[in-house]
């Protein structure tokens, strides 16, 4: 197997700035997609919850199948990321057309469809994207340094994909007379930026040098039953389980902070979310900008595993704290902006590169590279835990009263402070158990290197990894 020779300066610019063809869309979704349904699409809280729910559920089960497509013998990640471009942006429009001529019944079928067709476009673009970094290179602070800078421009993509949606709908219904229509065009321009900044991703590592699985004597492929197996035996790797539980909870509490802030805006601070939001999403963007460096020189001086702990800890910190002072002001607002942003800044830079450390502990012990596969399971929890925080926002405003108009913005404001803040801490839980530190991963390469040479590598520097 060919050793990859690590991006130049412009291909490693391009390869990060595809992060931008699945943010836009992704963070309109997650922070808009509720509120659409339940104010301009008229379903019910508790249905606008299952929809996204559901769509969610079944873009974590596609993550594991689409990762070990992608492992398979000669396949090309680039491949795939080039022909999910379209129909990933066509299918995130049609999410965010109302179909009001249909009833109730209707609207959560067709919406719940249209979902699940832009996950798996989704999917079928990001499972190989990231998975593609393990390829590019195994250097620990590489792979740091490539998500640091996909995370830093994943700023702009978060800016983007929360500001559009903030003030486009509402000066687009001005000129047509129609809120539902400005809802689509914005959804429309988005999703051709989305295409745009997924074929430059392409096109810029064309000629990039990538570890790729050979093709087989033959050509024979993977059986279902084999990759089934990669999946146990994935799963099984003694560090997979507190990586999931990282993963899970993290992403639980960062879901229901981002699908609450229009309901805390207009139940809490009772005003209007698009004169505050784009204020909420410069807070946040500058916010990940100024950190996100920061959480890359301290984890290069220590360890991802000690910057996570430190981050996420003053994150629930500041979270509970929130609570016990009120959200009920502007300041407040921000306060808690600040907070989740502080460990998004974290978690987005951190997160690839700990599953990435997981193809070496898994090479190692069965004699395989499966950077989709591993890439992937992660993504199948992230995705879960995200539909479970979506969803809890969703009865959460159901309890508050949300549907009959008479609400009680003290429930509302559980979903952005006391709430996240219990879940962060069991995420954190997670990570102190996480095994793979810095030590450790060098150690585990040198074993590595040993037992490709053929001789016998010292397991018993190795605790609690193999």
């Amino acid at each position: 197997m060919a050793q990859a020779g690590g991006l130049s300066k412009k291909q490693k610019l391009g390869y990060c700035s595809g992060i931008l063809a699945e943010s836009l869309l992704y963070n309109m979704y997650y922070t808009f997609y509720l509120f659409f349904l339940t104010d301009v699409a008229h379903l019910e809280s508790i249905l606008a919850g299952t929809v996204l729910f559901v769509s969610i559920v079944w873009d974590a089960v596609t993550d594991p199948i689409v990762g070990a497509y992608a492992d398979l013998e000669g396949a090309d990640k680039r491949r795939f990321m080039a022909k999910a471009a379209v129909p990933m942006a066509v299918t995130f429009i049609a999410c965010f057309v109302r179909v009001g001529f249909l009833g109730s019944t209707g609207k959560f079928i067709y919406y719940v469809a249209v979902t699940m067709l832009f996950w798996l476009a989704y999917t079928v673009y990001t499972i190989p994207y990231y998975a593609v970094v393990a390829d590019i290179t195994p250097d620990y602070d590489e792979r740091t340094d490539i998500r640091g800078t996909s995370a830093l421009i994943n700023a702009a993509g978060i800016f983007t994909g929360n500001a559009l949606p903030a003030l486009l709908p509402a000066a687009i219904a001005a000129l047509v007379a129609s809120a539902a229509l400005g809802w689509t065009l914005t959804a429309a321009i988005l999703g051709v930026v989305s295409v745009v900044f997924a074929l430059i991703t392409v096109v810029s590592l064309k000629r990039a040098s990538l570890q790729r699985t050979p093709v087989a004597p033959g050509g024979q492929k993977k059986s279902v039953k084999t990759v089934l197996l990669a999946f146990i035996e994935v799963a099984k790797l003694k560090p997979f389980k507190w990586f999931m539980i990282f993963i899970f909870f993290f992403l639980m509490t960062f879901s229901m902070i981002q699908s609450n802030f229009v309901y805390l805006i207009q139940e809490c601070l009772r005003m209007d979310y698009d004169e505050v939001m784009v204020y909420v999403i410069v807070l946040l963007v500058a916010t990940i900008a100024v950190f996100t460096p920061v959480v890359t020189k301290i984890s290069e001086k220590t360890d991802r595993r000690t910057t996570t702990i430190l981050f996420l800890g003053i994150t629930a910190a500041g979270l509970f704290a929130g609570k016990l002072i009120g959200v009920d002001s502007l300041p407040m607002l921000f306060y808690i902006a600040f907070f989740m942003a502080l460990g998004a800044a974290d978690f987005w830079t951190v997160f690839y590169p700990m599953a990435y450390d997981l193809v070496e502990v898994d090479e190692f012990l069965h004699g395989e590279r499966r950077e989709g596969i591993i890439t992937s399971l992660p993504q199948f929890f992230q995705k879960f835990g995200s539909a479970v925080g979506v969803w809890s926002v969703g009865l959460i405003l159901k309890l508050s009263g949300y549907d009959s108009g008479i609400v009680n913005p003290h429930i509302i404001e559980n979903s952005s402070t006391v709430i996240p803040a219990a879940l962060l801490l069991v995420s954190i839980f997670g990570v102190i158990l996480f095994p793979v530190s810095k030590k450790k991963y060098h150690l585990l390469q040198a074993a590595l290197a040993a037992k490709k040479a053929g001789e016998q590598p010292d397991t018993s520097v190795l605790n609690r990894l193999v």
